[in-house]
This record gives C-alpha cells, structure tokens and sequence, in this order.
C-alpha cells in the first residue's frame, strides 16, 4: 500500500506537495470517493481519478506520438525541446523516454514507454522489428539504389542490413523505406550516397503497427495490448 500523495505525484511527475493541494482541494477520488487526507493507502488497484481524469493503473505505459518538427526524441534536453515535453499533462509519468530516435527535423511515429526492456526488445537489429518511412526526395530514384538498399548497403566503413525500397509516385521522388537498423541519420546518409537529398522524412509504422492517421501532429495517445503485438510481430 503506498500513500495517496505519493502515487499522485509519482503518476502525474508532480510534486508531493502539489499533490496534497489536489487532494485538498477535493479533486481526488478513489474508487469514486472523495478522498481529502494525504496519506491515505491506496493500491494500484485502486481506481483513481484526478481533476476528473483517470489516473492509469499499469505499471508500464506505451504512447504513440504523431511528432512534428522541431522537437528532438529524449527525455529532457538542456537547449532544445522534447518529445516528453510535448505530451500532455495527464500522460507524463515519471521515467517516460522515447524508444528510439527520430531527427529533430523527422516527423512521425514515436513510441514513448517507462519500459526499458520492450523498448530494448524492438531496437535491437537482432530483433528485426521493422521500421518503414516516407521521404520524399529532390531526384528520382534509379533502379541502382534500390538494389544497393536491398542488397546491403556499404555506407562508409560500415555495412549495413538489407532494406527494403520503393517508389510511391510517378515521378519517383516520394519513397518508401523499410530498415531494421537506426544508425546515425541511416536513411538521409543512404540516400545521399546516390546523390539524393532527403526533403522530408516520416515514420509512418513499427512492426506492423502503423501510425494512427487521425493524430494530427503533436497529439499522442495510449497503445493497446493487442497494438503492442504487432509492434513485435516479425
């Protein structure tokens, strides 16, 4: 059993005595009860609700970002803004991180979880949880360059796993991107080996869990259980 303030404050990242203020105040329920002494015991178990939303009972959260620009994938950031920064009040929990990285310049899916090892699970290449992208590009793309993508890339000292590679206009400039990998700026670098400048870069799916099409950028939303399998599926 913890006490009441505690775990408001530990669900919400807010302070112990910002907590006690809520419960105070009265906007703190448990199992629909009003709730007005701060160290009252209480469990995850319990159904609890503040300022009129339900604070989540799971130990481990999964949140789908639909990020836009200009926001960089880490948990907090001395100089520039973050993802976690991004989400909501009633979603920020302690240890929230973003599982993987996009560019500050990419947009598009983000999985954010407190979930060390399911996040380890889906970015270790071994795992071959894939992640498939949009970029639209200045030149179109040659027959050459998806061969080399589907080949093995040898990108500077380094070679890479196969990817996939197609192009979803006639013009050739928009392209689809499947990888297993998430080294340092990977599809950009790819490209401009073929001397192809990347426009625009987005995330469209995990595994085969795509981007959900009704979050407008900056908005984000929890992954359901059966979501999570097809994050995993191979």
């Amino acid at each position: 059993m913890t006490r009441l303030d505690k775990l408001i404050a530990d669900k919400l990242n807010t302070t112990r005595s910002e907590a006690k203020l809520l419960i105070k105040k009265g906007e703190v329920f448990v199992n629909s009860n009003a709730i007005f002494s701060p160290d009252f015991k209480c469990s995850e178990a319990d159904e609890i609700t503040v300022s009129g939303k339900k604070l989540s009972a799971d130990k481990f959260v999964y949140i789908m970002m639909n990020k836009p620009k200009g926001f960089v994938c880490a948990s907090e950031d001395r100089d520039e803004k973050t993802v976690v920064e991004l989400l909501p009040d009633d979603m920020k929990i302690k240890n929230l991180f973003p599982a993987g990285r996009l560019d500050k310049d990419t947009t598009g899916f983000v999985l954010i979880t407190n979930d060390g090892e399911f996040a380890h699970s889906i970015l270790c290449p071994k795992k071959h949880v894939e992640k498939t992208y949009l970029a639209l590009l200045d030149k179109p793309v040659e027959c050459s360059v998806i061969k080399d993508f589907e080949s093995g890339m040898e990108l500077g000292k380094e070679k890479l796993m196969p990817a996939k590679l197609s192009t979803e206009n006639e013009e050739k400039t928009l392209a689809k991107i499947v990888i297993r990998q998430g080294i340092y700026h990977q599809i950009k670098r790819m490209f401009k080996k073929h001397g192809l400048e990347v426009l625009e870069l987005k995330r469209i799916k995990i595994g085969n869990l795509p981007l959900d099409k009704n979050l407008k950028e900056g908005e984000s939303r929890y992954i359901t259980q059966d979501e999570l399998k097809l994050i995993k599926e191979v």
